[in-house]
Formats: C-alpha cells, structure tokens, sequence
C-alpha cells in the first residue's frame, strides 16, 4: 500500500501504485474535463500529485502539449526567473566493485583505464578548473571500500576547499557517491558539503535488481531509502535523479515524483533538484542495448511535465545532451547545468589528461566561455553563485524562501555579482562584451532600490579587484 510517510522504500515507491497511476493517466488521457481540473490546478504554481502530472504526460494533444509547455515556462520564470546555475563534475576515482550493466566502470570490465587521483592530482585539477571560471563542482567516484573509503572522499573535500588560484576559489562542493550511512553522512555535513547528489537509476525493483546483479548497489531498498539516511545525518539538501533510457519512461517518472512526495511528507523538504540523463554510450556500453530509450521530445516533455509538478526545485540538465536539446530543455524548466564537463578521472588538467577512463561520452563539447556566451545569447543569466549554502539558506530555510518566490531576491543579485566576477577574470573579449550589456540589463530588473545600490556598488569593487561578495 503507496504511505508517502513509510521509511521503507517498497512502500513509499509502492510498484502497484505506479501501475495504477499509469492505468490511470491512460484511462483519462482524453478526457478534456479531467485534463481541465489538473491543469487549473498546475497554473496556481503550486504543483502536482504524480496522478496528475502523469495524466499530463500521457497526454497526447498538441493543444494540451503547447499549454504544458508554455505553463513550465511560466513556473521557471517565476520561481528562478532567466538564471542558470553553472557546475562542473569531477571525477575522483573510478575504481568500483558493482556489476552495473549500463556503467563502463562496472568490476568485469577490465580494459577501461583505472585510476585515483592523489591529492596533488586534484589540486592540478581544481586549479584547472578554477582557471575557467568554475566555483562549484560535484564530485564523483566509484563505489570501492578499498580504493574509495569516505575519508579519501573528506580529504579530497578538505583539499578543494583549500585551494585558491589567482582569484579562483571552489566555493561548493556537491558530492554524488554511492548510498552510505547515516554516519558517513554526518561527516560529509561536517565537511561542508552543499547537494548530496544519488541517482536511483531505475524505480522499477525488478528491473533495478537486474540491472545490478552484483555488489552493494544490488541492493534496492538501501539504495532508495538512502536520502532518508542523508537527511537523518544532517544533510538538508537532496538531489535526486533516474537514468532514462532503462525502464519505461512514464514508470520512471511517476515513480520520482513519489519520491519528492516522500521526502517532503517525512521531512518537510522536498528534493532540492532532480537531474535527468539519458543512457548514452561508453567503454563497453551500447546504449542500443537498452530498450527504453526515449526520443528528444519526450525527453523534453518531461522535463516540462516535472517542472509544472515540482515548481521548487532546481532541475538539472549535463553535457550528455547535444546544445541543441539543452536549449530547449532550458526554456521548459532547467535551471542548472554543466559547462565543458569531462567524465574521466583526470579529465581537465591538459598535461595529464587521459580521456579512455570517461564514464560516458559528452555531447556538449564546448569550453566555460562559450557556453557562457550561447546563454547570454538565449536571454538567460549565467550565475556562479553559491551563496545559500554559505549563508544557512539550506533545506526547509531555502524551500520556504523559494515557495514564497522570495528566493530571487538573493539569486538574482548574486547571479549578477558572480558573473561580473566571471566577466573580470576569465571571459574572452567577445563574452565580456556581451555579459557587460546583460548586466546593465539585469540591474534595471532589480526592484528593490536598497539591493539595487548594494549590487551597483559592489560591481564596481569588483571592477577594482575585490571579489565575493553575496546577499
């Protein structure tokens, strides 16, 4: 029986649920009243239950479809206004003892590069980093006891936080590392960390067991009450994330929905982003293999579909996808993404780079600079900033801020501040042209006159060498 409240994960990610919820969504698919009711009830802003997005979903009307879409567009503008948070991943190690099929980092492949970075190594790559313009990064590794203990994960934390080049400095550290316990998880809090980041991959128990037929990962319901742990240890912030392409989208997605809604019935905090990556290829890895994979405008319509359901939080969009894709995805709700992402371990540091340990192959190839520039150009606002987690706007601080659409109040004058920053110490000619007129631009915006003096003059100290400086 689906109890949004159980702590055990068959029970709040109940599989009959799902079914019934997709039986129910293909049962009323066409029915314009129903439609109706779930679509008023989206343009309050205040999102849905996972019955009726999954309607929306099922739904195959193009007037239905271009109402949804332009509905997301609306919530996206309203709670995160044109801002897009940029990130980067950095792959610590890839050493790992499970069996995924879909994951070229699997124990049985034995011809993909392994490798673990040192300290020195990190700080070779986090200079290399900073050197583009990044300020926040998550950090990735494979599930290893051995090779991957949590005190290397706490260390390589220690290390990146205490790295400053020239006027860089990582001022985030979100960590994506495998499900753990509640104990480790009060030591990531203690060691600063911003989102603790888990992809269930698949909700579908049977599917998720297959899928991962050896190694600790094999197991399902550790690995989905996980956020319950990390939560329990203090971590106020979640992301969550499934890899389409898998299972069957539409169970896919009902299924995180009922997550969010767990999360916020039990702790009060909804997930503060969801991450949507397809399947894509690798080292050993066909994603033709898989038979689930779903076209470019599904993919979208999902994200459209979780933006109007979950109109809080951040939602996240890689370099997996092709810039095309991510430039629609970018006006149906994302508000985060990567920039010139590698997905080896030691990917970014030019003289030591070794690509044949990627996890998966990128499609956005392009540097920081010129995806910061094609943004700019889409009418969006680049932002670096990182301010919420320094400030103690975590958790149920933050998501009371962002219901009420106060949040742009902070973000957005930090997001102008930052790019300036980004502007001042990395940015070519061109991009500094075109960030500087956008600045002028998003001033103007500001409605406040007390926060419009503070940005105005704080642009102009940082003009004059000084940096981070945050509301």
């Amino acid at each position: 029986m689906y109890d949004p409240k159980s702590l055990k994960a068959e029970e709040f990610i109940d599989h009959q649920e799902v079914l019934d919820s997709l039986a129910w969504a293909d049962a009323h698919k066409d029915d314009a009243e129903e439609i109706k009711r779930v679509m008023d009830k989206a343009r309050l802003h205040k999102g849905l239950s996972h019955r009726e997005a999954s309607l929306l979903l099922a739904c195959d009307d193009p007037e239905v479809n271009a109402q949804i879409f332009a509905l997301a567009r609306e919530i996206k503008d309203a709670y995160y206004g044109n801002r897009i948070v940029m990130f980067a991943p950095l792959y610590l190690s890839n050493y790992c003892v499970n069996g995924c099929v879909y994951c070229p980092y699997h124990y049985k492949n034995k011809h993909i590069a392994r490798k673990k970075l040192t300290q020195e190594e990190i700080e070779k790559e986090v200079i290399a980093l900073q050197d583009m313009g990044h300020k926040r990064l998550a950090l990735e590794t494979g599930e290893d006891p051995v090779n991957n203990p949590i005190e290397y994960v706490l260390e390589s934390i220690k290390t990146i936080y205490g790295i400053h080049h020239k006027n860089g400095a990582i001022r985030r550290v979100n960590v994506n590392i495998a499900a753990t316990t509640v104990e480790n998880y009060r030591k990531l809090k203690e060691a600063g960390i911003g989102t603790y980041i888990l992809f269930q991959e698949t909700y579908h128990k049977e599917s998720y067991e297959k899928l991962h037929p050896t190694g600790p990962k094999h197991n399902y319901c550790y690995h989905t009450e996980a956020m319950d742990r990390a939560m329990e240890g203090g971590i106020d912030d979640v992301g969550l994330g499934v890899l389409f392409g898998l299972e069957l989208y539409r169970y896919e997605f009902a299924a995180l929905l009922m997550h969010a809604e767990h999360l916020e019935a039990v702790h009060g905090v909804g997930p503060h982003t969801i991450s949507f990556p397809r399947v894509k290829h690798a080292d050993d890895i066909d994603p033709n293999a898989f038979d689930n994979g779903i076209s470019d405008d599904i993919f979208c319509k999902i994200i459209a579909c979780a933006r109007v359901a979950v109109p809080y939080t951040g939602m996240i969009i890689s370099t997996r996808e092709s810039p095309e894709v991510r430039a629609r995805a970018l006006e149906l709700g994302i508000s985060q993404i990567s920039g010139a992402s590698r997905t080896s371990v030691g990917g970014y540091c030019e003289e030591e780079r070794d690509d044949s340990s990627a996890q998966f192959d990128v499609s956005d190839q392009r540097t920081l600079d010129e995806v910061i520039c094609w943004l700019m150009k889409l009418g969006c606002l680049p932002s670096f900033c990182t301010a919420c987690y320094r400030e103690g706007r975590t958790g149920d601080r933050f998501m009371a801020l962002c219901k009420s659409n106060q949040i742009l109040n902070c973000c957005h004058p930090n997001a102008i501040m930052t790019l300036k920053e980004y502007l001042m110490d990395y940015a070519s000619p061109v991009t500094k042209l075109i960030g500087e007129d956008l600045i002028a631009k998003e001033i103007q915006k500001i409605p406040n006159p007390k926060i419009k003096s503070f940005v105005e003059k704080h642009l102009v100290m940082i003009e004059n060498g000084e940096r981070d400086f945050r509301i």
